[in-house]
Formats: structure tokens, C-alpha cells, sequence
């Protein structure tokens, strides 16, 4: 059956994330533990499991990490997390990172780069915080502030027009996670479901041709289940000749 986009389809996931990020910095934190690694640039991995490529090293001015438990099959790929170690070293505020890759250590959540751990410290306590190795955390799941408020896509390098399209979703922003992404087939006037092979891409072999834009909508959840998820149109369609390694700016807020 169609989807049809109406005032209450827009309005309400807008709504319930100004809800959630109001109420998101009240939010219980999670106890946990942090590490890093090390890296020429102290940026993050362009081969990350996200599969962001570039992006990921160095979105938000590098302060990204791995995670395990965050990471949900890749559904927790592109969200912002408040991290905060728990020694003396250690500054009330911690570091907000973005998650571009899988990554656990020992007994962590967090793999942090070396730039975003040393983030976690006091002035002048940046070495002996990173002496450590590991540490204690407590984190949360926090609206990203870098950019920005829209959805962002990129189309994957691996696309081959007009006989494979696959996106990348590398902005969401905000709390919800994008649990479900399908694309409408005029001729046969439905919704044919995208599939997640890994991180956050999704994909689609034998997509809608005839030269009209590719209408789009995603399955928004704020808890990453399809329970409590709604689905949502983007009102900016992605453009029928579309071009690997092109962004898209979808108007829709997360």
C-alpha cells in the first residue's frame, strides 16, 4: 500500500526528537570501558566496518571510535555518544564521538582514536590519561551537533548505474536509528524494501527505472527496534540519474 505523506507523518518524528533530545541529557548513563588506538593522523579508519570510507576518519574533527555494543548490526553507525572516563584525570564533560566502525578491546565499548581518548582528560593530563590503556566509562546516546540537521546519503562507490544502487546513510543526527529504508516502484505502485548488507549501507540489485527520482522513505526507531519504529517519507527525493560517490541531502530531520 502507498505511503502518503501528510502533515502528522513530518511533524511527529520531529516532534519526538525534540522530546527525546530534551530529555535526552537526563538519560541514564552506561557503565562500561574505553581504549584507543593509534594512528598516523590520530584520525579514525577509512576501512571501518560503517562503511563510511573517508568520512569516517574524519568526521567530526576526528573524535570517533569503534564500539561493540553500540555498534547493533550497524544500526548504531553515524550516532553520537557522550563518553566520560571516571578517574581524577578526567573532566566532567568527557567527549561526544560519532560511531564509524566496530571495534571492542578489553572488555570496551569504546576504541576510541588516540585524539578522542586524550579528550576525556583534564588540561595538562592528556599523558597520563593515555598511560592507562584502558579506563572506566560511563556513556550515552546524544544528538550530534557537527553539522547540519538533515539526513545525509552518500551512494556507495560499489554502485553500478542503473543495475545496482546502494547508499550510505552518514548523518543521521539525531536519536532515532534508521531501522528500515525502502524505495517506490511506480509501475507496480509499492514499496520495495532495501537491504542492509553491513554497517550502514543499504542496497537494492535491479532498481526502479523510467528516469523519474527515486522516492524514499525510512523506518525510524528510537530504541533501534521495528516495535516502537515509523516510517517516514523524505519530501527531497534522490535523483533518478544518480552518481556513485554523490551526496544527497534528504530533507528529513532524525
Amino acid at each position: 500500500m502507498e505511503f502518503t505523506l501528510n502533515y502528522k507523518n513530518i511533524m511527529l518524528p520531529l516532534i519526538m526528537m525534540l522530546l527525546f533530545v530534551y530529555l535526552g541529557y537526563g538519560q541514564d548513563y552506561t557503565c562500561s570501558r574505553a581504549t584507543y588506538y593509534g594512528s598516523p593522523d590520530c584520525l579514525g579508519n577509512p576501512t571501518g566496518a560503517c562503511g563510511y570510507g573517508e568520512y569516517g576518519r574524519t568526521v567530526n574533527n576526528g573524535y570517533v571510535a569503534g564500539v561493540h555494543r553500540p555498534y547493533r548490526n550497524g544500526t548504531g553507525c553515524g550516532g553520537c555518544y557522550q563518553v566520560r572516563c571516571k578517574t581524577g584525570d578526567c573532566t566532567d564533560d568527557g567527549v561526544v564521538v560519532v560511531a564509524t566502525d566496530f571495534g571492542v578491546g578489553d572488555w570496551t565499548d569504546f576504541l576510541f582514536t588516540a585524539k578522542a581518548y586524550a579528550k576525556m582528560a583534564r588540561p595538562g593530563l592528556e599523558a597520563q590519561l593515555l598511560s592507562y590503556g584502558v579506563v572506566d566509562i560511563e556513556y550515552r546516546r546524544v544528538p550530534c551537533t557537527f553539522r547540519g540537521s538533515n539526513l545525509i546519503v552518500t551512494v556507495h562507490e560499489g554502485t553500478k548505474y542503473p543495475y545496482y544502487f546502494a547508499i550510505t546513510i552518514v548523518y543521521p543526527m539525531g536519536l532515532y536509528d534508521v531501522v528500515g529504508v525502502q524505495i517506490w516502484q511506480e509501475d507496480c505502485q509499492e514499496w520495495r524494501p532495501m537491504r542492509k548488507p553491513f554497517g550502514a549501507v543499504w542496497d537494492m540489485e535491479n532498481p526502479p527505472r523510467g528516469g523519474g527520482a527515486y522516492r524514499i522513505r525510512f523506518l525510524l526507531s528510537i530504541s533501534g527496534s521495528t516495535n516502537d519504529a515509523t516510517w517516514v517519507e523524505s519530501p527531497t527525493p534522490i535523483p533518478a540519474y544518480w552518481k556513485a560517490g554523490a551526496n544527497y541531502e534528504l530533507t528529513i530531520k532524525l
